[in-house]
């Protein structure tokens, strides 16, 4: 995304089509980039990292599906696959390697702008998700659904002891003076004394005492960090 505006990778061996696919896109206030080969697209989309693709089948140099091979090789942005080809075979060939819908020539701009914003939304939606569940060693945090699966098995904690643990875990080696913690986890207003983090400090060391790369450790005098080993 550059400046608010979605970048959108367009990739067709008719320039003409992709020319007039950027109208639309760039009338939406979408930033648009063209490729007109398989090999270009690649190219393209590595120096620009778009936030989608339009992306033909037909093309030379590469064909789309080894394009949308490549990319999702090293990206999960939402890819919508154009083709003139109607047969079911190949919409299923293009959702397999990893297109998050397809579309048959010719289109509607109506449509292609809807299923374009549809992608975007549910990307824009999937970040969102992921950002809030902390995949660690042996720990994953979901932040939404307030669990802690800890060695294939869910940690039932206080919804505090779950607090501190995400805050420390979110910030892997970082210290944290024990004020630092009552101020982001119990408010400015608390009433009680900084042993109120160490006596939940202790309760999940309890909790969680198998070997692992990683451990809640004490900074003497100052506070914790969540420290990652080697």
């Amino acid at each position: 995304m550059v400046d608010g505006r979605y970048k959108i990778l367009i990739a067709d061996d008719d320039a003409h089509i992709a020319e007039l696919i950027s109208l639309y896109m760039e009338k939406e206030g979408y930033e648009t980039i063209e490729a007109h080969t398989g090999r270009e697209t690649v190219e393209m989309f590595k120096k620009n990292e778009p936030d989608a693709v339009i992306l033909d089948i037909m093309m030379p140099d590469g064909d789309g599906y080894q394009a949308c091979r490549e990319i999702r090789q090293i990206s999960q942005v939402p890819i919508i696959m154009l083709s003139a080809k109607g047969e079911v075979f190949d919409k299923v060939l293009g959702l397999e390697l990893g297109a998050d819908d397809y579309m048959v020539k010719p289109f509607d701009s109506k449509e292609l702008i809807a299923r374009v914003k549809s992608v975007l939304r549910r990307s824009v939606q999937k970040r969102s998700e992921e950002d809030k569940i902390i995949h660690l060693p042996n720990l994953v945090i979901n932040q939404s659904t307030y669990t802690v699966i800890y060695h294939n098995e869910e940690l039932i904690l206080p919804p505090k002891e779950f607090e501190v643990l995400t805050v420390l875990a979110k910030h892997p080696n970082q210290v944290f003076k024990r004020e630092e913690l009552l101020d982001r986890i119990w408010g400015y207003e608390f009433v009680g004394d900084t042993r109120t983090v160490d006596v939940h400090i202790k309760r999940l060391r309890a909790k969680m005492d198998k070997e692992d790369s990683w451990s809640i450790k004490t900074v003497w005098g100052i506070g914790y960090k969540f420290e990652m080993k080697g």
